[in-house]
């Protein structure tokens, strides 16, 4: 009978450890967004202000060329949330979960899970 009790209570405790670990959540400097972005042929430049650009030279669109976006980021969700501004009009909000921002590295991942790393260039 004390044998079962102390599995269950060594069981329970190990439940408790497992549960609380898993919603620690990750917080991020999201300063260090600031600059330039590539992974493979896109670029991408997030400014200070809120305010952003995208560009693919693989499809021979340079800097001068890009999609402006805003974005901005909610900490408690560590969501990235970029809204594209359209040449035709409109704007294309699209959420991203951060998974990674260093001083080299920014990875999110959409709402399918696909995951998108880049490396700092500048």
């Amino acid at each position: 009978m004390i044998r079962n009790r102390l599995k269950i209570l060594v069981f329970v405790a190990a439940a408790t450890l497992l549960l609380s670990a898993c919603g620690k959540k990750e917080h991020f400097d999201i300063g260090l967004i600031v600059g330039k972005w590539v992974a493979g042929t896109e670029y991408w430049r997030y400014d200070g202000d809120g305010n952003g650009a995208t560009w693919d030279v693989g499809d021979d669109v340079n800097e001068d060329e890009a999609q402006p976006f805003t974005w901005e980021f909610d900490d408690e969700e560590n969501l990235l949330t970029q809204i594209h501004q359209m040449e035709m009009g409109g704007v294309i909000p699209k959420s991203y979960t951060l998974k990674k921002l260093d001083e080299n590295t920014l990875a999110y991942a959409d709402r399918f899970d696909s995951t998108y790393t880049f490396k700092r260039v500048m």
